[in-house]
């Protein structure tokens, strides 16, 4: 296969570093694999939506990721061109190396490096949705970009802006309950305008709220059982008005998925998301921190096509 058919898109400092450490190991298997291939590697934040975009005017017909659901997030916008539109020839291939590979839960997207190089040389592939956000970025400037997983603000955002600023040298799992456990006892509720589609139109007080278009965030909390990635809808999971010791005492359902048997916390689901504050409410992207409310979230259904089982 010609060079310039796939590019592999490498951020060397996902799972702690541990992606650079690894990556000539990667990459030797890959092109045993796969043949050659190029490489791009990131150096700091937004480099893996440039390379992308980079990869796509130069020819590339099969873009892997090789990072966590924040690199991902990158390249997916880079695989959107400046009209607003997706680059629909292009297929999407993943090799998760990350903190939380939360979307590789719900797509069944292998953490077995050969297995992942395996559907890479299948090309098997299916469509997913996407959401698009228009929000407000740390300057005050309305922004847009898209999201493949989970859009949450309230507590989520302070979990993100809390984790990113540590090492995560204890890996996903731990990285993120820690941060969950500090966040909840410094977080203060928020007064947030709720709308959902025209069915739903409310002030409430959240903990909270989690707009999924997968099940998985937060390094493996099932925050929206029986979201489907590409049913055309968002799950949206509000998590209202608890007392401290109602949400350490839930904090478990957030993992085995009974989320929803605690009577504060609702599920929603629609395809337009409306929310407004006058609070600083900051959000939560695929793991990252981008901004803060108000934010319209859109749903692009069957927006993009990805390798997977």
């Amino acid at each position: 296969m010609p060079l310039k058919q796939i590019t592999f898109i490498v951020n060397p400092n996902s799972a702690n570093g541990a992606t650079g450490r690894q990556w000539p190991t990667i990459g030797l298997r890959a092109k045993d694999r796969l043949g050659l291939f190029e490489t791009l590697v990131t150096i700091g934040p937004g480099d893996a939506t440039r390379l992308t975009r980079q990869a796509v005017l130069s020819g590339a017909e099969i873009v892997v990721c090789v990072g966590g659901d924040g690199t991902l997030n990158e390249v997916i916008n880079g695989l959107i061109n400046e009209k607003g539109s997706l680059e629909s020839n292009v297929l999407l291939g993943y090799i998760p190396r990350g903190t939380g590979c939360d979307l590789a839960k719900s797509l069944s997207v292998p953490l077995n490096l050969e297995r992942a190089l395996d559907n890479i040389v299948s090309r098997r592939n299916r469509k997913i949705d996407l959401g698009k956000l228009t929000y407000r970025d740390h300057r005050g400037r309305e922004s847009y970009r898209y999201f493949h997983n989970v859009l949450s603000f309230g507590l989520g955002g302070e979990v993100d802006a809390r984790v990113n600023r540590t090492s995560k040298i204890c890996g996903g799992f731990l990285s993120f309950i820690w941060a969950t456990l500090i966040s909840i006892l410094r977080f203060n509720k928020k007064q947030v305008q709720l709308r959902v589609d025209d069915f739903f139109d409310e002030d409430v007080t959240i903990w909270n709220v989690a707009v999924a278009n997968g099940q998985y965030h937060g390094g493996g909390m099932r925050v929206a059982p029986g979201a489907e990635i590409n049913d055309g809808l968002f799950q949206v999971t509000v998590i209202g008005d608890l007392s401290i010791p109602e949400v350490l005492w839930n904090l478990p359902r957030l993992y085995n998925g009974k989320i929803y048997k605690q009577k504060k916390i609702t599920k929603l689901i629609g395809r337009r998301v409306v929310a407004s504050s006058t609070q600083v409410v900051l959000l939560d992207m695929d793991g990252e921190q981008p901004g803060r409310l108000p934010v319209v979230i859109e749903m692009v259904p069957s927006a993009l096509s990805i390798i997977c089982d």
